[in-house]
């Protein structure tokens, strides 16, 4: 794993950056948790240092209410809400820049047409209490308002609104709601 992934979580989180950033970063719970979730990731289940990160992500998972499966896959630019309130997010794939708010459910259908996970591509803003599950694909550059809820495929572009889904075509309407993106250009910097 490249530390690009943390950099540009931390950078999601007001812009913050290098070690002061990350000694800031660090007070923020959502950062906290996604930095406990990177290095799960990165280091293997019974390595020592896996072991030490998945007992710190266990107990940042009870105090904050965070749960987010350690075989997520998810892209770089990952932004928790950090009020209280669980997030819970099963093995699923997450493009990169995405924002999740307070009370949202990500995970698997077990009846209806669209047994499954979804798959969620890159900038979606998803608000608080959504819920979004089956195997269904969220396009990019979409906005799902507070309280959907999600079973359907939804398009590039869009904003999803209510409690069943209804989906509006919208040009960018994740603009004001995605903020503090790293550039690839930086991106690419930090790698080298």
């Amino acid at each position: 794993m490249k530390n690009n992934l943390v950099k540009a979580d931390l950078f999601r989180h007001g812009g913050l950056t290098g070690v002061k950033g990350f000694i800031k970063g660090w007070g923020y719970p959502g950062f906290r948790f996604v930095f406990l979730l990177r290095m799960t990731a990165k280091y293997s289940k019974y390595s020592l240092r896996g072991i030490f990160f998945r007992l710190l992500k266990r107990r940042a998972r009870i105090k904050y209410g965070y749960d987010i499966n350690s075989g997520a896959q998810i892209g770089e630019g990952l932004y928790l809400s950090s009020h209280p309130g669980h997030i819970i997010i099963g093995p699923i794939k997450i493009g990169k820049n995405c924002n999740i708010n307070q009370s949202v459910t990500i995970g698997r259908s077990f009846r209806g047409g669209k047994i499954g996970r979804p798959t969620i591509d890159d900038y979606v803003w998803i608000g608080t209490g959504a819920v979004i599950v089956g195997n269904i694909h969220i396009g990019k550059n979409v906005l799902i308002a507070p309280n959907s809820f999600v079973n359907i495929d939804v398009p590039d572009n869009s904003l999803v609104i209510g409690n069943p889904a209804k989906v509006f075509p919208k040009d960018n309407p994740t603009k004001y709601y995605i903020n503090n993106v790293l550039p690839a250009e930086q991106l690419l910097h930090i790698a080298n």
